[in-house]
């Protein structure tokens, strides 16, 4: 029993009427990986074919194979034949398998040799159809959290993540054969994907693993999607091919989040990463005083109480903060200084007014004394332009 390719467009008028049967495949959506066909002219007045037996495909009826399907004419549960071609095909009982390859060129012979008809009176005959389209939109999440060590944070993480993923079968013949439940006429993804899903989220955490000993932060994974796919595809596909006859397409993450632990040491590496900066810990530090002196003014047991108090913890603590907001400085003109010396730009020094010490940052190295404004001379009006004297170079007056 075989095929014989009868026209490759569609059959209309007075053609139509020369078989016994047309056969389509039964409604098929983006998730349907398999169908029964469907006799759509079995009742027809123009057909011949009136005491059509249940589950015989008749001598000489016509089966329509559309593009992205994969039929496989089907015997006692045996492929005895199959087309991965489009177009219209006649049933003939007396010709041998024809074998219409398709895209597929000569890799479905092996597994057609595995599974072929024995030469057994046939007795029960279908036709199905199986879905060469990527099957896109399937659901995953992570039930339990996946660890991830990032090597920018030092840590080991959590977290879960959700989205989708699309298969492609690359073999039908042993997608029908290892995936497919028998006694089904039609099978979605969903229908099979409970243990496909196991795998894929093991696979998942594998990838992950890869990923992480690569180098990739993990808040770049949502945008590795196309990279995900490969490191995917690397640990599933060998197994699902040979296995089942598909393959991973692609894996597209929605969402990550951190459990409780992850998010605490993101927030604290992020907040280290921040006061490593001299001046945003100096905006930090005038934030400090600046909040004390607003807490101070409303404090309800009057305003002058509160400074009181205030004053006295001042005096504590404002040595601390007078030496912190030294030690900013003194970085932030460090690295002004590195900048100036990489674009060959001098140094201007200044003394301090309060202790006379040589300076050329904004702030005393010795005492924290703030730098003032090159004064002007009031005798000859002359105002200093690189180092503060303690004397007008013009006229010798003490500034």
């Amino acid at each position: 029993m075989g095929l014989i390719k009868a026209i490759s467009s569609a059959i209309g008028g007075s053609l139509a009427d020369q078989w016994l049967e047309v056969i389509e495949p039964n409604d098929m959506s983006d998730s349907t990986v398999f169908t029964s066909g469907i006799t759509v002219r079995k009742d027809s007045r123009r057909g011949s074919n009136k005491r059509a037996t249940e589950n015989t495909v008749s001598n000489g009826s016509i089966i329509h194979v559309y593009s992205n399907q994969f039929m496989i004419l089907v015997d006692g549960g045996k492929i005895v034949d199959y087309t991965a071609e489009e177009g219209y095909y006649k049933v003939d009982n007396s010709s041998l398998p024809s074998l219409f390859n398709g895209n597929f060129k000569d890799s479905l012979k092996e597994s057609f040799q595995r599974v072929k008809y024995g030469g057994v009176t046939p007795t029960s005959q279908k036709v199905y159809y199986i879905n060469l389209q990527e099957i896109k939109g399937i659901k995953f999440g992570t039930p339990n959290p996946l660890n991830y060590f990032d090597d920018f944070y030092n840590s080991e993480l959590f977290l879960r993540t959700f989205g989708t993923y699309s298969i492609k079968i690359t073999d039908p013949i042993l997608f029908y054969m290892e995936a497919i439940p028998r006694n089904k006429d039609k099978v979605d993804i969903e229908d099979i994907n409970e243990q496909y899903l196991s795998e894929f989220l093991e696979a998942l955490q594998s990838a992950m693993n890869q990923m992480s000993v690569d180098g990739i932060r993990i808040s770049h994974v949502p945008s590795k999607g196309r990279e995900l796919s490969q490191y995917m595809a690397n640990i599933l596909d060998d197994d699902w091919k040979r296995m089942r006859g598909m393959e991973i397409q692609s894996v597209g993450i929605a969402s990550i989040s951190y459990d409780d632990e992850s998010k605490e040491l993101i927030n604290m590496r992020n907040k280290g990463a921040m006061l490593g900066e001299p001046s945003v810990r100096e905006g930090y530090v005038q934030g400090s005083i600046a909040r004390g002196l607003e807490a101070a003014g409303s404090n309800e047991g009057g305003a002058a109480t509160a400074f009181m108090g205030m004053g006295i913890g001042m005096q504590g603590a404002g040595g601390f903060m007078g030496a912190a907001s030294a030690s900013n400085q003194n970085q932030m003109d460090q690295e002004q200084s590195q900048q100036n010396q990489a674009q060959n730009i001098p140094k201007s020094y200044w003394f301090c007014t309060n202790c006379g010490a040589k300076n050329s940052g904004n702030f005393c190295s010795e005492c924290g004394t703030k730098r003032e404004t090159p004064a002007q001379c009031s005798n000859c009006g002359y105002k200093p332009t690189g180092e503060n004297p303690k004397f007008c170079p013009e006229c010798g007056t003490k500034f």
